[in-house]
């Protein structure tokens, strides 16, 4: 007997319980047709219409299986090897119209719960079994799974900045989940596709490659996936498609800038092909390049010698002639002047020609005449010299009476003409040839040895002397010692020039005469600077051995470094600082002064090596936002780029700080520090104010709040007006930081006791437009406040002052004084700290002594194997940016020092200076006893830590609140 399979048996089985249903069916309904007796194919297998498909269950959603097939008796499930009870199954019977065949449809449902209950090595599955006259046929096998997607990504795409052109490669791995999760990538919430891109890639793998960035793929980019459960959104990452600036073409290079002589030319460049974009970084290299040019001077024409005269003609005339090539005008220079023939009459007008006179004589009456003319006209001559030469007597004699002969009258005259003084009752040998003399007139003046406690108010060192005598020191006598004092009587009715008198503030065309002695001076000939009342002024004469010069309460000096000036030579020099309307115009109103237009000089100055000028400015340094230039003004009034502090440059060396800019120049002129907002971000430090004085009656008070730039020379415009006004100082100033934003300043009074004080309405709140604020140039704003008693009685006030910007910073000034009637004394703004002079010469104006200077520039000028060059030290002391400004100096480690002085002018403390001289031993010493015997750093360490620095010139003042 053949064995039976289990399936066989089960199948036979069944078709026999089928066969026994039919027959007793039958019998029990004679004369119906039965659905079993439908015709079916004889012969085959049941053949599956539909299969059971692969499921996923969603959530706690069941899912159905769905199996069909024919022909069919009979279809049941089975799910991981067993068979799924009958009443699970959902079965139906309809006839094919198309074919007439009986077609069977079984339906099943699996819960979440039972997958999750399922533990077996595969995935819960499901087939059906189809039973027919001749056998069975199975399905494929359907899996069933629970879908899911997690929440966080395995790896979420990164931000990036690239350069335009570069590729792009953005990361993204999905949430792990059932069915796995597709991605799709979106940019700015659009879908992104690669279909309608050829530049874009979206790989197998989810990452998303740009080929080439152009700018148009800047933005923010989002990794989604998604299944039939959920969709997740990566992190955003930002892309940034940035370009480098390049540089454009060289223009050509302009016309040398002097007509005559040694000039400059440049040309320039701008970093505009392509300009930097999205942060791209900025070109790197100078932006303008300047060469000296040599222009041929006009040479104008000069006449030779007359020719002798030619023979006397039948016309009784004789000719000679001259030529204009002694020497010829050359490159434009002016032919000679007059005429280059001459004709007289040589017979001395008696000549005759065909008879008759050529020249008539004149009657003997009319020379009678002519001889009194003549004889009257000497006599008045004589009569007029001698006159002047009793005057001219008398004049030396009244001079002699005040103990000075003053040998050259241009001292009288103002300017920078040199003048000699001859003392005559000491007997003193000693000759100068100075030319500074001190301002008689105006209060703004500054002139060596005086310092000057309030920069306002200086009446009584300017009031003229009883009977016009006015008293005239030179500071190059108080330089070398000598106390005595030149005085000069001016004739009565006639009130003491000023100094200079009547010279044009523009002094760059004037020209310098230097006069050359041992021991002697090198005074100018033309005419110089005009203390005007615009201008504050200091002066100082030095020699070889350097000084300073500072303008008080202004943040604004010049140091003149030793070695500057050639030996046995002096210089006398001055510091203007403009306080007119500036002449500066911004272009497009873009551009605003950071500090005060400051100028040196003379014109004529020539040093060895550049001075270092330091001036305060209100600028929060920041490249990004900023972008500050030197300017110079020319000879036609108008100002022209020096450089950009962040460009490199061999002409000019720029260094900000945070409040001040020093610079080291090499050719005197007016200066000016220039800024550009390049964003909205740029800040400018302004500096708050609140004075108060009694109003037009006893019952009045007016609050006047001042907003200027943050400088010390701006402030000093809030204390003129205030010290006439006899205003005083209320809270001490404050800084607010300005933004470039185009938002407007505005400033009200809060907390004003009502019942003691009353106010205008409408008056609590005044603005400022940003264009007064931003573009006020060094000048200050103010607005005032009136404020009214509402008793006598009332002698306190107390409230607060906001000042803020709009969507900007915010500051509060709080008032609380007491309100007298009588007249009180004003706040000392400013107290000079250790103040003597304003000019200093020598040793003295300087920290570093001397003879370290020398022994620190002997060890770094020259490089050696170890490399202690000046470049170490410029790195040591933070000032190796521009090294090629360094390097074409003569002696870069004394420019270097120089700058450091400039830097460190207002603090004593050469602690750094030793401590980067130490470093520098350290680092190149092997052992102790090679640091002692190789390292001169070490001695010049010990040196600076037991030496004092000089004594220090008036500088910047301390603001200070009685």
């Amino acid at each position: 007997m053949v064995a039976l399979t289990k399936e066989r048996y089960l199948s036979l089985g069944f078709v026999f319980l089928v066969y026994c249903t039919t027959c007793t069916k039958s019998k029990g309904a004679t004369g119906d047709i039965l659905l079993d007796s439908l015709p079916s194919v004889p012969g085959t297998l049941p053949h599956f219409l539909k299969e059971p498909e692969d499921s996923y269950i969603i959530k706690s959603n069941p899912i159905k299986l769905l199996c069909r097939a024919v022909p069919a008796l009979q279809i049941f499930f089975k799910c991981n090897g067993e068979w799924v009870h009958q009443n699970e199954h959902v079965s139906r019977e309809y006839m094919d119209q198309n074919t007439g065949l009986k077609v069977r449809e079984v339906l099943i449902n699996v819960s979440r719960q039972q997958v999750e209950d399922f533990h077996g090595p595969e995935d819960y599955w499901c087939l059906c079994v189809a039973w027919s006259h001749l056998g069975t046929s199975k399905s494929r096998k359907a899996t069933v799974h629970i879908a899911y997607l997690r929440k966080n990504f395995e790896q979420d795409p990164q931000g990036k900045e690239v350069p335009i052109k570069g590729m792009i490669v953005l990361h993204c791995r999905p949430p792990e989940g059932v069915p796995t999760a597709e991605v799709e990538w979106l940019k700015n919430e659009e879908l992104v596709s690669s279909l309608t891109d050829d530049n874009i890639d979206t790989r197998a793998d989810h990452n998303l490659i740009i080929n080439e960035a152009r700018l148009s793929d800047s933005g923010n980019y989002t990794c989604l996936a998604s299944n039939i459960v959920a969709k997740r959104r990566s992190a955003t990452a930002t892309v940034v498609v940035f370009v480098n600036g390049g540089w454009s073409l060289w223009t050509e290079w302009s016309p040398c800038n002097v007509p005559c002589g040694r000039g400059v030319q440049k040309r320039s460049r701008t970093c505009t092909n392509p300009a930097p974009l999205n942060g791209g970084a900025f070109c790197q290299g100078m932006s303008v390049q300047k060469i000296t040019c040599n222009a041929l001077c006009p040479i104008d024409g000069g006449w030779e010698k007359w020719s002798e005269w030619t023979a006397c003609s039948v016309q009784c005339e004789r000719q000679r002639r001259r030529e204009c090539n002694n020497p010829p005008p050359r490159h434009r220079g002016i032919m000679c002047e007059g005429p280059s023939n001459a004709t007289e009459n040589c017979t001395g007008g008696m000549c005759t020609q065909n008879g008759k006179l050529l020249h008539d004589v004149k009657p003997q009456s009319m020379d009678g005449s002519n001889d009194v003319a003549l004889y009257s006209g000497l006599g008045s001559g004589v009569i007029v010299v001698a006159v002047l030469v009793v005057a001219v007597m008398l004049y030396r004699r009244s001079q002699s009476n005040y103990g000075v002969d003053v040998i050259d009258s241009s001292a009288l005259t103002g300017g920078f003409q040199s003048f000699t003084f001859k003392t005559t009752r000491q007997g003193s040998p000693l000759l100068l040839n100075s030319s500074l003399q001190p301002e008689l007139t105006v209060g703004r003046t500054y002139s060596s040895p005086i310092c000057f406690k309030d920069s306002i108010d200086n009446k009584e060192l300017f009031d003229p002397l009883p009977d016009n005598k006015v008293k005239v020191q030179s500071s190059f006598m108080v330089s070398l010692g000598v106390a005595d004092r030149a005085e000069y009587h001016a004739p009565k009715g006639h009130p003491p020039e000023t100094f200079p008198r009547g010279l044009n503030r523009d002094y760059s065309n004037s020209t310098v005469e230097r006069r050359s002695t041992k021991k002697g001076l090198l005074t100018p000939n033309g005419p110089p600077l005009t203390p005007t009342k615009d201008q504050m002024r200091t002066t100082g004469v030095f020699g070889h051995l350097g000084g300073r010069l500072v303008v008080p309460n202004t943040g604004v000096s010049l140091l003149v470094p030793h070695g500057a000036i050639t030996e046995d030579t002096s210089w006398e020099m001055c510091m203007v600082i403009n306080q007119g309307e500036s002449s500066f115009q911004t272009e497009e109103g873009c551009e605003i002064l950071l500090g005060p237009e400051v100028t040196y000089g003379p014109r004529g100055l020539d040093l060895s090596s550049p001075v270092a000028m330091t001036i305060a400015h209100c600028a929060e340094v920041d490249t990004e936002n900023w972008n500050i230039q030197l300017k110079r003004k020319t000879q036609d009034n108008s100002w022209e780029e020096v450089m950009s502090v962040e460009d490199e440059s061999t002409f000019c060396y720029c260094l900000m700080d945070s409040s001040s800019c020093h610079l080291l120049l090499d050719q005197p002129g007016s200066y000016a520090l220039v800024g550009e907002p390049l964003t909205q971000a740029a800040v400018k430090r302004l500096k708050l104010a609140v004075f108060g004085s009694m109003g037009a009656t006893p019952m009045h008070y007016s609050l006047r709040v001042y907003c200027v730039d943050d400088t010390p020379y701006a402030f000093q415009g809030v204390v003129a007006t205030e010290t006439s006004r006899g205003g005083q100082l209320l809270e001490e100033p404050k800084m607010l930081p300005f933004r470039g934003n185009t938002f407007s300043l505005q400033v009200y009074i809060q907390d004003v006791p009502q019942f003691l004080w009353s106010i205008k309405p409408f008056t609590t709140c005044q603005e400022f437009s940003f264009s007064q604020v931003w573009c006020s140039n060094q000048k200050p704003l103010h607005c005032a406040f009136s404020l009214e008693r509402n008793s006598p009685t009332t002698t306190q006030l107390s409230c607060k002052i906001s000042v803020r910007q709009v969507k900007g910073h915010e500051q509060i000034l709080q008032v609380y004084t007491s309100v007298a009637e009588s007249k009180k004394e004003s706040v000392p703004f400013f107290t000079q700290m250790d103040c003597t002079v304003t000019s200093q010469a020598g040793p003295k104006a300087f920290k570093i002594p001397l003879s370290i200077r020398q022994r620190i520039c002997a060890t770094f000028d020259t490089a050696n194997a170890k490399g202690k060059d000046w470049q170490l030290l410029a790195q040591k002391l933070h000032l190796d940016r521009n090294l090629s400004y360094f390097l074409k100096q003569q002696s870069p480690s004394a420019v270097i020092l120089s700058l450091w002085e400039a830097r460190h002018q207002d603090t004593g403390d050469l602690d750094s200076l030793a401590s980067a001289l130490e470093e520098i031993g350290k680092i190149h010493s092997k052992s102790t006893a090679a640091k002692s015997q190789e390292n001169p750093e070490s001695d010049l360490v010990h040196h600076l830590g037991t030496g004092s620095p000089g004594n220090p010139v008036c500088g910047m003042g301390e603001l200070t609140q009685s």
